[in-house]
């Protein structure tokens, strides 16, 4: 997820390499365990882990604006959704034929039938819109990784909701490692979804970091 003070663990390039986490557990990390060594850090820190291109992203919770960004987001697309597709917390897509990477959007939308699915990752080419609220201190460079990465995993939808500015954006068409459609657009106005995900989403009244309730 795109979130604050976000930390990249390099892992360890020769067999046997080992990285530290936040609270100085080594951990075994090499290429084709790194969900396992994720695994660990997420059981000793609490904190979310997610692989990016070989790079292990630690996160902290998010805070109360934050989640009730998500909270938001999650119940004006549900409000739509037809009875195929459901909006799911917590659930991770996996760069295809890659036995490391993964990423946990905020939100994603697939098909209902996860529900009763016993694992945790979703298929790239199952998820119809992976949603991600970017977070205070999120930087240029992050968020673009992050978007050729579900470029190149094929999922066909990414919404980046960025509450410093109020704006949004919305990517379609991916191939090649990246988007070929994008649809910049400011709080207020209506995220273009086909009518299958509810049609046009709306933004209004989604929280801004730093703004106290009313203003």
């Amino acid at each position: 997820m795109l979130r604050r003070s976000r930390q990249e663990l390099q892992p360890g390039k020769e067999r046997g390499g080992t990285l530290g986490t936040p609270a100085h557990h080594p951990i075994p990390a090499r290429r084709g365990h790194l969900r396992e060594a994720a695994e660990r850090i997420e059981q000793a820190t609490g904190m979310s882990v997610e692989i990016i291109g070989g790079t292990l992203v630690v996160s902290p919770g998010p805070s109360g604006r934050h989640a009730g960004i998500i909270i938001d987001l999650r119940d004006a697309v549900r409000s739509g959704l037809s009875a195929a597709y459901e909006a799911f917390e917590n659930v991770s897509v996996p760069m295809p034929d890659d036995p490391d990477d993964y990423a946990t959007p905020d939100l994603t939308i697939g098909p209902r039938t996860f529900k009763d699915d016993d694992g945790w990752l979703l298929d790239a080419d199952a998820v119809e819109l992976a949603v991600e609220v970017i977070s205070p201190t999120e930087r240029l460079k992050g968020i673009n990784e992050k978007t050729a990465w579900y470029a190149a995993a094929g999922v066909v939808r990414l919404l980046q909701v960025d509450p410093r500015t109020g704006t949004w954006s919305l990517f379609g068409r991916p191939g090649e490692g990246e988007y070929r459609s994008v649809v910049h657009g400011k709080y207020g106005e209506e995220v273009p979804l086909p009518a299958e995900l509810g049609g046009d989403l709306s933004t209004t009244g989604l929280g801004l970091y730093g703004t106290r309730p009313g203003r």
